[in-house]
């Protein structure tokens, strides 16, 4: 069988119990990139043999797949980084053991989609995943376009050089919205830069932040954006607790998570009743 893992973002010790196992047994492996995947095997001890399968082989790699498999052998495949097939190769060896009639499965892990979906702060009941914006001035106009009519969370990674003038172009093609800049996640300079577009596209015109990045931008049209109850009284009891008045903390919770007006300001009054 093949078997796809999903493997740290940064912290190796995010690499789950099912997913040594797996590495260990199986009787070949392949990776994007061979001198990234032999530090995670020897950060875990396993000695196999390496076989890379990136975006310009994986293809002819694919062939390769399906061959082991209908030998009976075991394949594992991990990417650099996250789960294979999410902005890294892995669809073709899915693919391929679809059209042979083998069987494959996905052992899930650590994704910098999911994580930096929660750890924005965002609204994150929906959203969807656009990978790196295209470098082309036609694709990234399309990709803009698809963003602002999503009408939910939309998260994208980009390159540091690029992130102020992709927090701009976001912010011209959706309006001035909420959004988050989510850098190194899971490593020891993780952070998170929140603010509305304009802000962030001004923060980081010309300063470039440092490591993986990944946008998250509420791009919903509407006013009313469900949110969850605890990220709306967390928001509030902070701007509360640092002397904002009921009108301020509410309109801060209208700008950060997208939530109406009225009840922000309603559910502001009622936690200054509580905290009385």
């Amino acid at each position: 069988m093949l078997t796809l893992i999903a493997t740290p973002i940064g912290n190796l010790s995010d690499i789950t119990y099912r997913a040594v196992e797996t590495l260990r047994a199986a009787d070949v492996v392949y990776c994007e990139d061979t001198r990234r995947t032999l530090q995670l095997l020897n950060h875990l001890d396993i000695k196999k043999t390496l076989v890379s399968c990136h975006e310009h082989n994986e293809r002819e790699r694919a062939e390769e797949v399906v061959s082991h498999l209908r030998a009976g052998r075991s394949v594992a495949y991990v990417s650099d980084a996250g789960m294979p097939g999410i902005s890294d190769p892995g669809a073709a060896l899915v693919s391929a053991c679809i059209a042979a009639g083998l069987p494959y499965t996905v052992l899930p892990g650590a994704s910098a989609v999911l994580t930096a979906a929660v750890l924005s702060g965002l609204p994150c009941r929906t959203f969807s995943f656009y990978g790196f914006l295209p470098r082309d001035s036609k694709g990234r106009r399309a990709y803009l376009e698809r963003i602002a009519a999503c009408g939910q969370l939309a998260i994208l990674y980009e390159s540091p050089h690029r992130v102020g003038a992709t927090f701009a172009a976001l912010r011209d093609a959706l309006g001035d919205r909420p959004a988050a800049l989510l850098r190194e996640l899971t490593k020891k300079f993780e952070s998170v830069e929140r603010g509305t577009l304009s802000e962030l596209a001004a923060r980081f015109s010309d300063t470039e932040p440092k490591g993986e990045c990944v946008i998250c931008v509420l791009a919903a049209q509407e006013e009313h954006v469900p949110v969850e109850t605890d990220a709306l009284d967390a928001l509030l009891l902070r701007a509360l607790g640092d002397g904002f008045s009921v009108k301020d903390a509410a309109a801060l919770a209208v700008e950060r998570l997208g939530v109406k007006k009225k009840d922000a300001y309603a559910r502001a009054l009622d936690l200054r009743e509580e905290e009385a």
